[in-house]
Formats: structure tokens, C-alpha cells, sequence
């Protein structure tokens, strides 16, 4: 079963497959903005949605944490925008 975890301390969110990673999304943070500029899935679980997923997470715990959202990843990028 596939699981995405919110990983605050090292500024990412991960995707397991079961104890496999399989994906991750990794942010950048200052006092008011989460910046995502990386996000990576194994070629295995692409086109599974995944990486959608893990920017979803870490856009969801930016929002809990009262952090604006902004990217550099252009896949990310995308995601911020179709949420507009």
C-alpha cells in the first residue's frame, strides 16, 4: 500500500511503498513561504499520481502551519496554479 507522510523536520514530503521510498517532495521554508523545489517519483510509480500527492501534502501542511506556497519545480508549479 502506498502512504505519503508529511517529514517537517527534513522539509519533505515522502511517498512509501510500504518500507520503499518511492517519492518525495522536498521544500524550501522562510518565516511566511514553503518554497517546492524538487519533486520525484520512482520510474516504477510514475503516471500513478503520486507526485501530485506529495505536493498536495506539503500544500495542505503549509496552509496548517500559516505558510503562503510557492514554487520553483515546475511540476509543482502546476499543481499551485489548477488550485487557483
Amino acid at each position: 500500500m502506498i502512504k505519503v507522510i508529511f517529514d517537517e523536520k527534513n522539509k519533505r514530503s515522502v511517498a512509501y511503498d510500504d518500507n520503499l521510498i518511492i517519492g518525495e517532495c522536498d521544500y524550501t521554508e522562510n518565516e511566511k513561504v514553503f518554497n517546492i523545489y524538487h519533486t520525484k517519483v520512482s520510474k516504477d510509480y510514475q503516471k500513478m499520481g503520486i507526485a501530485k500527492k506529495l505536493v498536495d501534502t506539503v500544500i495542505s501542511n503549509a496552509g496548517k502551519l500559516n505558510k503562503d506556497i510557492t514554487a520553483t519545480c515546475s511540476y509543482a508549479k502546476k499543481v499551485i496554479q489548477n488550485k487557483k
